[in-house]
């Protein structure tokens, strides 16, 4: 690791002049941060701490029904607040199907949005990756890449994005609050991760020295409370990130679906909002053939990435799978291996 400076502003103003300087990173748990640096992946030479920031670990509710969750508030705290878990259970689960429970302890919703790919190659200095390096190429391409993107990849990079948390957000319209040297502003969270197209080394739409502040979710996606489900296909049992995974969201009036939304994840270098699919079903019966014309428009324009086509069948079927558990509703209780298709609905 090499040497680098460490500060710790007293107001949000002064971290953003701090972070704007060339070089420097925020740092908050540094869950993913500190492993990247101690790999010489990343090598901030000033890092930015931003946990004593005051006002950034709260959970509000808004005059119009929203929930503004700032950004230091802790994975933890958010999944097991009843309340949020009660409107938001969708996101709940997605949270704790997550890392471990002692890494969400420690890790911060504005940490988990900025988390980083966890391609093998872009973690291995040693590797050709245009993300750390822009132009040195994408070792990936003819690696090994059976868990890599399907959907949105260029030649540029077929990472993935790893978040679980993100998922359902995006489905559910988000909005990112950040704050940066030109003031305040706002951003639906799926426009905050950008594919990769020819520059796969600009991540997100942020720029240098924005501070993502807090994170809100809207009334309108309380409606769907009562049939919304995270599934989430994993390598082992749990603390693995997804293969693939979906959120779903329905309201189902008078036997019909009257609005869906559903997003995946581990299929590109974003959460993947899947507008076609939620079309189809709006106006649909809830039934398995339903669900399976909405997987079918959900991966429409996937293709394989190299060794990977069989997740263009696995996402279908997740889809399928997701929307089917939706529409038997939400379970009271969060399953005991939530996220998990070989989790039953009772459970802890």
């Amino acid at each position: 690791m090499m040497n680098f400076d460490y500060v710790r502003p007293a107001s949000v103003a002064d971290a953003i002049a701090a972070a704007s300087e060339k070089g420097a990173s925020y740092l908050a748990s540094g869950t993913n941060l500190l492993d990247l640096m101690k790999g010489g992946v990343s090598r901030p030479s000033l890092l930015v701490d931003v946990t004593r920031l005051p006002g950034l670990d709260r959970i509000e509710h808004l005059a119009d029904g929203g929930l503004r969750i700032g950004a230091l508030v802790r994975n933890a705290d958010l999944a097991h607040d009843a309340e949020f878990a009660r409107n938001y259970p969708a996101v709940a689960e997605a949270l704790l199907s997550g890392a471990s429970a002692q890494l969400r302890n420690a890790a911060t919703v504005g940490g988990n949005l900025m988390q980083r790919t966890r391609c093998a190659y872009f973690y291995d200095a040693g590797s050709a990756c245009n993300r750390r390096w822009p132009g040195a190429g994408c070792d990936a391409l003819k690696g090994e890449n059976r868990l890599h993107a399907v959907l949105g990849w260029s030649e540029g990079c077929i990472a993935t994005h790893p978040s679980d948390f993100c998922v359902p957000l995006v489905a559910f319209d988000a909005v990112v609050e950040i704050e940066g040297k030109t003031g305040r502003r706002e951003l639906p969270l799926e426009a905050l991760h950008r594919l990769p197209g020819e520059t796969p080394e600009r991540e997100t739409a942020l720029e240098r020295g924005d501070l993502i502040v807090a994170l809100r979710l809207p009334a309108e996606a309380q409606g769907f409370s009562g049939h919304a489900r995270y599934i989430k296909v994993r390598e082992r049992t749990s603390y693995a990130f997804a293969v693939v995974s979906a959120a779903a969201g329905l309201r189902i009036e008078d036997g019909k679906i009257r609005e869906a939304r559903l997003a995946l994840g581990g299929v590109a270098a974003k959460p993947w909002r899947a507008r076609e699919a939620e079309q189809v079903l709006a106006g649909a019966a809830p039934d398995a053939a339903s669900y399976r014309e909405a997987a079918r428009a959900a991966l429409a324009g996937a293709k394989p990435s190299g060794d990977n086509a069989f997740k263009i069948e696995l996402a279908q079927r997740i889809v399928a799978r997701a929307l089917t558990l939706a529409a038997a509703g939400t379970p009271d209780r969060i399953p005991a291996l939530p996220g998990s298709p070989f989790s039953s609905v009772a459970g802890a």
